[in-house]
């Protein structure tokens, strides 16, 4: 579905990701974890194109991005960044239907399938009673939520999050979790996020990608990824890892520096 190969990107002299390559299946949703600093979120803007790269290929359903307009990727991949903001005025039901700009020319109005759309992204986060409330008043989860929403009614094939549980208390980050991971399952939307906590990556991951310095450092699934002399190299903490038989990733704890 999503194929990184060799992606490099320099900032002011200096080289924030090395050679990068990654391949991403249709339906699976895949988390890139690592150090502060170590290229998490560059490598998802150089992949959507919201920053230059210096060199690499991207490609999504065997189709290069280079080739393609920003209108054609939008209706192919959506990202969402950290922080979003919007007009004070704003309704949630306007903004999800900025959603469908991708898939409509410059002059045309908005029909009943575009509408069909946009209430059926918001049934599908939860946000469909609240369509009329102001984006502004809602508080972090529901704001992350009408942004998901916003981005589902692109009708995208890819999803890429970056640090989607950024700001919310640990019942507001597992509810985003829980949603991202129903659309991936309901819909077969591949998603690729960048993820701090390393039980959220286990948990809710099928592949998991660590990033040391901006390059690859191992990619795989969680239970083979995550070892305590991975996690020492990479983050330099002791940890004690509990692996289940259920197949469930691992659950780690975090014990002392190295």
């Amino acid at each position: 579905m999503l194929e990184v190969q060799s992606l490099t990107i320099r900032y002011a002299e200096r080289t924030i990701v090395n050679s990068f390559s990654l391949d991403v299946n249709e339906g699976e949703v895949v988390s890139i974890i690592g150090p502060n600093g170590s290229g998490k979120s560059t490598i998802l803007k150089g992949v959507s194109r919201l920053i230059p790269c210096e060199s690499g290929r991207v490609c999504i359903a065997n189709q290069e991005l280079q080739s393609l307009s920003t209108k054609q990727i939008s209706r192919m991949m959506c990202m969402l960044c950290q922080s979003n903001t919007s007009p004070e005025d704003m309704t949630i039901e306007e903004l999800v239907g900025y959603g469908r700009v991708p898939h409509k020319k410059w002059y045309e109005r908005f029909n009943t399938e575009d509408y069909e759309i946009i209430h059926w992204a918001m049934e599908q986060t939860g946000m469909l009673a609240y369509k009329d409330r102001l984006v502004v008043s809602l508080s972090g989860g529901e704001a992350q939520r009408a942004w998901i929403a916003m981005a589902l009614a692109q009708r995208p094939k890819v999803l890429l999050l970056d640090e989607p549980t950024t700001y919310l208390d640990i019942a507001h980050q597992l509810d985003v979790l829980e949603l991202v991971r129903k659309l991936n399952r309901e819909l077969n939307l591949t998603v690729i996020m960048v993820l701090h906590d390393l039980n959220h990556a286990s948990a809710y991951s099928d592949r998991v990608c660590v990033i040391k310095n901006g390059a690859m450092y191992e990619y795989g699934k969680p239970q083979e990824v995550f070892t305590s002399d991975l996690i020492r190299h990479v983050y330099e903490v002791e940890t004690d890892i509990q692996y289940t038989s259920d197949g469930a990733g691992p659950r780690i704890h975090i014990l002392k520096k190295s």
